[in-house]
């Protein structure tokens, strides 16, 4: 039924009243309806501020449940000057604490093999064939290993092919071909083969598969292994060090475990003394990586405190009229979290000598937060002088302290905050619950304006029978006043 205009035969403002009744129904249903979408949209809000400062402090934490963050070594190297650095070392976090003095003397290698000078039967261009008839092979490969390639040749091919088809071998192991130049008719252009597999007995062998006598000029060995041809100019070969004076060797640039859960990896000789002869040694020197765990436990003392001030507020309650409530103030699942780290964090740890995490220099400021103090209020020293006190004297009971996998401070909040954080945990339960409220609303607006809708109608059909109604008693006065006059 469509709306008509109210008041155009009576004259009355029926069109105004429509709306002032419209206005008395809808405007409390609506300004409810504002006010709990508010609160809900404030809700969801403030639960992801909650989540998000909540799963930084965890990340904290997951650095800080792990013995490998808190248990490591740190190796510091002094070499005889800053010119060479013969050395880099890593240490396990079951190293020991120890001074060693290291000389490097020898560096790992691979083969180097070459071919003949043009004039003892090489090769005199980059152009010449390798091969004038038929077809073979020549395979690649170290004795002691498993690792072999082979490249087929045809009639024709040059050295310079040969060249590219061992570089671009798909199954290559580490042979790189090149040819130099000599610029001489002696000379000629040679074939150079170098193997980047190290170690003494890993040289490189080239085998002339089918034996033909123009690649023997290319190979090591014939098909039977029986026969020799080129030699290596250069062996592979260990690097060679000294700790303490005691001799060590290593089939590639990397000693692992020749001092117990330290390795270390050579990249040049060490420095010669005055004499030219002698190896002057590099001081290494296994200590504790202080300096993480500290970064470490500072960390997590600040994102602790972040998340705290995020709970303040979001909890905050308003000190006037003026000033609005946080989102979660007085919310029970907040104070859920509060309460729950609370009682985890400066609870006893007996499986760590430390005991608590006040002994490692942490304590509660008087707003609730966490601090290493720089200052001694109550007669047990600062924190920062607890905290250096446990660093020197009980570098590996911090690690218990938080690591441990029942008591471990680490391990329970990580435990205790993922109830909260994780995909179905209690912050997902309480946001898909207030989502819902939200949807809630929305129908409850389609609902609401339904329903003024269809009052709105009933409204105007009252009121325009009234008009019609009135404007035939005034049509009918005026018509009797009309005849009476």
């Amino acid at each position: 039924m469509s709306i008509q205009s109210l008041g155009v035969g009576s004259g009355l403002d029926l069109e105004g009243l429509v709306t002032q009744l419209l206005q008395a129904e809808s405007e409390p249903k609506t300004a409810a309806l504002d006010a709990r979408e508010e609160s809900v949209e404030a809700e969801i809000s403030a639960i992801g501020q909650l989540k998000s400062k909540l799963e930084d402090f965890q990340d904290s934490l997951d650095d800080l449940r792990s013995e490998t963050n808190l248990k490591g070594r740190e190796p510091t190297i002094n070499n005889p000057s800053s010119d060479i650095e013969p050395f880099t070392a890593e240490a396990s976090n079951s190293a020991l604490e120890g001074d060693y003095q290291i000389t490097v003397t020898q560096l790992a290698s691979g083969s180097r093999i070459e071919t003949a000078d043009a004039v003892d039967g090489g090769f005199s261009s980059t152009a010449d064939s390798v091969l004038s008839t038929g077809t073979g092979s020549l395979t690649f490969k170290i004795d002691a290993t498993s690792d072999a390639f082979t490249i087929d040749l045809s009639a024709g091919d040059t050295l310079e092919d040969l060249r590219n088809a061992i570089n671009d071998s798909d199954d290559n192991f580490g042979v790189t071909a090149s040819i130099i130049a000599t610029g001489t008719v002696d000379g000629g252009a040679k074939l150079v083969f170098t193997s980047d597999v190290t170690g003494d007995g890993n040289d490189l062998v080239i085998v002339n598969d089918n034996d033909i006598a123009e690649l023997d000029r290319l190979s090591t060995t014939n098909s039977l292994e029986t026969i020799d041809y080129l030699s290596p100019v250069s062996s592979a070969q260990n690097s060679k060090a000294t700790i303490d004076g005691i001799d060590v060797e290593s089939d590639s640039d990397k000693f692992e475990n020749v001092i117990e859960n330290v390795s270390f990896t050579v990249s040049e000789l060490s420095e010669l003394a005055a004499d030219g002869v002698t190896y002057q040694a590099s001081k290494l020197s296994i200590g504790f990586d202080t300096e993480q765990v500290k970064e470490n436990i500072q960390a997590f003392v600040d994102n602790y405190n972040a998340l705290k001030s995020e709970i303040d507020i979001l909890t905050n309650y308003g000190e006037s009229d003026l000033e609005e409530d946080g989102a979660l103030a007085g919310d029970s699942l907040v104070r859920g979290i509060q309460t729950g780290l609370a009682n985890i964090l400066f609870s006893s740890v007996d499986s760590s000598d430390l005991g608590t995490i006040y002994q490692i220099g942490i304590e509660y400021t008087d707003d609730g937060e966490l601090e290493i103090s720089s200052t001694d209020n109550i007669g047990f020293g600062s924190g920062e002088d607890r905290l250096s006190d446990a660093l020197d004297d009980n570098f590996d009971e911090i690690a218990a302290l938080f690591t441990d996998e029942e008591n471990g401070i680490a391990v329970r909040l990580y435990d205790f905050v993922e109830e909260y954080t994780n995909y179905s945990g209690l912050l997902k339960t309480r946001e898909d619950t207030a989502k819902d409220q939200r949807e809630q609303i929305y129908d409850d607006r389609e609902t609401l304006e339904l329903r003024l809708a269809s009052t709105e109608q009933i409204l105007r059909d009252k009121y325009l029978n009234l008009d019609q109604t009135v404007a035939s008693l005034n049509s009918t006065s005026s018509a009797l006043l009309a005849t009476l006059g």
